[in-house]
C-alpha cells in the first residue's frame, strides 16, 4: 500500500478534521460519523491521521496487538512465566466491507487447521485488527442489521466474545469508530447512531477557487507521492505534536461545575435524547481545550464542539422543519448570548 494523502493537506472539510482529531485524543468519545457526499475526502482524512501517529508498543506475537499494560489472555499464555517481550506497530486502519460475512467480522475457526492437523484454532477477524486504532465503515447506514448488532455489543463492551463450533474466545476489541454515508441513501438505525460520539456534515466545496485547490493537490499527490508528502512533512510533524501535547495534558484539563452546567443546559434546550449528549458534549470539548492548549474548558469551547457532539441525539419535532444544526445553533445564541 502506498503513502497515504498528507493530513495537512486536505483542503477544507474543517469540522470533520477537527472531530477525527478529537477522537484519536479521547477515543473514549465513541468515534466518529461523517454524513455527506461522495467525494469529499472521508476515508482520505481517516488514513492520514492513522499515518500521523506514532507507532504503538504490543504485546510480542500477539493476535491482537495488546498493550503490554494491559496484556489479554493470549499474551498471557504466550508469555507464560517469562517476561513479556514487546514490538511497535502502525496504529491499524481496518476497512468493514459491507458484504462482509460474520466470520469475517468476529473471527471464526481456521478451517485449514482444523482439517490438516485436527486442531481448533481460532482465526481472528476485522474487530480484531482494529482493536487498539480505527474501524472505518463506508456507507455505514447501508450496513446489514445483523453486523449492526454485532458493532453495538462490542461497541459497548470493548470486548469481542465468539462461541460457535466448540470454540469459546474472547479478546479485547477497543477502537475509534469511523462510519461514513450518504443520508439520501438510507437512514442510520437509532441504536448505532447513539454509539457514535460526533457527527459531522460534509459536503461539496461551492467556491471555485477551494475546488481547484483540491483538484491541483490530488494531482500533485498521485503524479508523484513521495514528493507531495516531502513538501507537507513539517506542517504533518506539527499535528503529530499537536496530538501527542494533547494527550499529554487531556487528565489536567479543568471542566468546572460552570461548563457542565452549561452542556447540560444546552441538551435540555434542544432535547437531546439521554444523557450521553452531556457526556460525549464534555469529554469533546476537553479534548478540544487540550489540543488548543487550554487549561480549562470555557464557552468558546462548548460552542465549537456543540453541533457535532448534539446534531445525531435530537428528537425530530413535526412542528419545526429546521435542521438539527440550525437548531443547536439557534439554542446556543439564545442560551450564550
Amino acid at each position: 500500500m502506498g503513502a497515504p494523502f498528507p493530513f495537512s493537506a486536505i483542503v477544507g472539510q474543517d469540522e470533520m478534521k477537527l472531530a477525527i482529531l478529537i477522537a484519536a485524543v479521547e477515543p473514549a468519545i465513541g468515534g466518529v460519523l461523517v454524513l455527506g457526499d461522495r467525494g469529499t475526502g472521508k476515508s482520505t482524512a481517516v488514513r492520514a491521521l492513522a499515518a500521523l501517529l506514532p507507532p504503538m508498543r504490543a504485546v510480542q506475537g500477539c493476535r491482537y496487538h495488546c498493550d503490554p499494560a494491559g496484556a489479554c489472555e493470549d499474551c498471557q499464555r504466550l508469555h507464560s512465566g517469562r517476561r513479556v517481550k514487546t514490538e511497535t506497530r502502525p496504529v491499524p486502519v481496518v476497512d468493514l466491507p459491507l458484504g462482509a460475512s460474520e466470520d469475517r467480522v468476529v473471527g471464526a475457526l481456521d478451517l485449514e487447521r482444523a482439517l490438516s492437523q485436527g486442531i481448533k484454532v481460532f482465526e481472528p477477524g476485522l474487530l480484531a485488527r482494529a482493536h487498539r486504532g480505527f474501524l472505518y465503515i463506508d456507507e455505514v447506514n447501508l450496513l446489514e442489521d445483523h453486523l449492526v448488532d454485532l458493532l453495538i455489543d462490542v461497541a459497548a463492551s470493548g470486548e469481542n466474545v465468539v462461541e460457535r463450533e466448540g470454540l469459546s474466545v474472547r479478546h479485547p476489541a477497543r477502537f475509534v469508530l469511523v462510519g461514513s454515508g450518504n443520508p439520501e441513501e438510507g437512514e442510520l438505525r437509532p441504536q448505532l447512531l447513539d454509539r457514535f460520539g460526533l457527527s459531522v456534515e460534509v459536503r461539496t466545496p461551492t467556491e471555485i477557487a477551494q475546488r481547484v485547490e483540491v483538484v491541483r493537490r490530488r494531482d500533485a499527490f498521485e503524479r508523484d507521492p513521495e514528493a507531495f508528502a516531502a513538501q507537507w512533512a513539517k506542517p504533518d510533524a506539527k499535528v503529530r505534536r499537536q496530538i501527542l501535547q494533547a494527550r499529554e495534558r487531556l487528565t489536567t484539563v479543568a471542566v468546572g461545575d460552570a461548563a457542565l452546567y452549561r452542556a447540560s443546559e444546552l441538551c435540555m434546550a434542544v432535547g437531546s435524547d439521554g444523557l450521553r449528549g452531556e457526556l460525549t458534549l464534555m469529554r469533546a470539548a476537553r479534548a478540544l481545550a487540550a489540543l488548543q492548549g487550554a487549561e480549562a474548558v470555557d464557552d468558546a469551547h462548548l460552542r465549537q464542539i456543540a453541533a457535532p457532539a448534539l446534531r445525531h441525539r435530537l428528537r425530530r419535532n413535526p412542528l419545526d422543519d429546521t435542521g438539527s444544526s440550525e437548531r443547536i445553533a439557534r439554542a446556543v445564541a439564545e442560551l450564550w448570548a
